[in-house]
């Protein structure tokens, strides 16, 4: 026997064994084509899951579960405190938190336009620690790394810009797959294509995952359980999740319909956290559920070159989050206001969520304010088109479109593992109306059909 201790908001998933069939879990999986992540400790198969977040289990010497229970569970009891209090206490704890996974190493910022790696930069500076930064912009899109540039030359760190080029994928999908195991899509880690560069630009990283859920809220008023359970449904699912989910389920003619079945899982999962205020709640299931499921599985790309460290996930930011009022996490309001105080210089430069605005002035991004900007924007956007630049926002676009890589993923949707996994008819479906319809809209179906394609070949027992 052997006891395992899950954090809060785990890293890396934790398989184990229960009792059952070795059957496939189509309901499991179908959840997962819908929505990016499997659900609650659900795997591929019945009998094996990975143990839930902040619980605490004995596992036998044949890696099966003997008992399992939670040492934390998400709460919400918000302190009678000013937010200046509020704030100051943030400072210290961040700050501390940071010193403690940047001591005596050379850390590797991943800097975005956003905030959560902005505030990093704000502590890794004011500790004054070694670090090197680096941003990525996709081949033919927005200019990312400018603004990233920016902190990093605010801040006085060295910094790299990289640009993610197409068709990177198909030479790094067997990597990818041994990785995170087939239970994340491939499209999403863009980091994969210059993970040796990356290497040796130190020996850990600080990652701001997870900063964006706990530091903000939904500004929901009250409501009732069915209609978090709606509301939650309409976040998680993707566009084109629902048609690809229910038509495996009807293909592998399971109880029901898949909608049911959603709703029913969502509302069970939901129900284990016992916090009446919505906005509290609801980043709660997030984090409970989507966080260590979607959000840490490809942090498997970054770990296989170097450890990572994530300031949001410590368990005591965790806590602390639950019980500050929702007045001062909404809007990012302590996030701004530390950038703000500590460093003026890093608030000054543009804000990516509201360009061409900053942190001072990010209020004007509103018509008439920000129509100048966008009149620029769009016209940009149709001078690509006129010449023939498609303007690459995703970076699905990358590695699916085009006449090379629709060869590629039409080697993985044909194989003779994923039609015996698949109906070929419903691969053929999705990829017709990605490629004839809408491409934003099937992306993600179709990114999920090679995920499972993938799996079929290397994992499928």
């Amino acid at each position: 026997m052997k006891q395992i201790r899950t954090d809060i908001i785990p890293v890396r998933q934790e398989f184990v064994y229960k009792s059952g069939d070795a059957d496939l879990d189509w309901e499991a999986i179908c959840f997962f084509v819908a929505v990016g992540f499997f659900p609650g400790t659900d795997t591929y198969y019945k009998y094996r899951q990975v143990l839930p977040p902040g619980s605490e289990s004995i596992i036998t010497k044949n890696g099966y579960v003997h008992e399992s229970n939670p040492w934390f569970q998400w709460y919400y009891k918000p302190r009678d405190i000013s937010f200046s209090r509020a704030l100051e206490e943030f400072t210290q704890l961040f700050e501390s938190i940071v010193e403690e996974q940047s001591k005596g190493m050379k850390v590797i910022l991943p800097l975005s336009g956003g905030l959560d790696s902005r505030t990093q930069a704000v502590a890794l500076k004011r500790l004054n620690a070694t670090v090197h930064a680096y941003s990525y912009s996709f081949k033919g899109g927005y200019p990312e790394h400018k603004i990233s540039a920016k902190i990093a030359k605010a801040s006085k760190f060295p910094f790299t810009a990289m640009t993610i080029p197409s068709g990177y994928l198909w030479n790094e999908i067997d990597n990818l797959a041994k990785m995170n195991q087939c239970y994340a899509d491939f499209t999403h880690p863009r980091q994969l294509a210059v993970i040796d560069e990356l290497k040796s630009l130190g020996n850990v990283f600080s990652l701001g995952h997870w900063g964006d859920v706990l530091f903000d809220n939904e500004n929901l008023p009250p409501m009732s359980h069915d209609e978090q359970v709606h509301l939650l449904i309409k976040k998680i699912i993707k566009k084109g999740g629902a048609e690809l989910a229910e038509a495996i389920w009807k293909a592998k003619e399971l109880n029901g319909s898949f909608a049911q079945f959603l709703e029913a899982k969502v509302s069970a999962m939901l129900a284990t956290i016992r916090i009446e205020e919505p906005n509290a709640r609801i980043r709660a299931f997030k984090s409970k559920y989507w966080a260590p499921r979607w959000t840490s599985v490809n942090l498997s790309v970054f770990e296989s070159v170097n450890p990572v460290k994530l300031p949001y996930y410590d368990a005591r930011m965790c806590n602390f989050i639950c019980t500050i009022p929702e007045a001062y996490l909404a809007d990012r309001k302590l996030q701004k206001e530390y950038i703000k105080r500590k460093a003026p210089q890093l608030a000054r430069i543009t804000w990516q969520e509201s360009k061409p605005f900053n942190l001072y002035n990010a209020h004007l991004n509103r018509e008439p304010y920000n129509l100048p900007y966008r009149a620029v924007h769009k016209l940009k956007r149709e001078l690509n088109g006129v010449f023939g630049k498609k303007f690459v926002q995703r970076n699905w676009e990358l590695q699916f479109l085009g006449g090379q890589q629709q060869t590629q993923l039409k080697t993985y949707l044909n194989s003779v593992e994923m039609r015996d996994f698949i109906p070929s008819e419903i691969t053929q479906q999705i990829l017709t109306n990605f490629n004839e319809k809408d491409s934003v809209y099937w992306s993600h179906p179709l990114s999920m059909l090679l995920t499972l394609a993938v799996f079929a070949k290397k994992f499928r027992v």
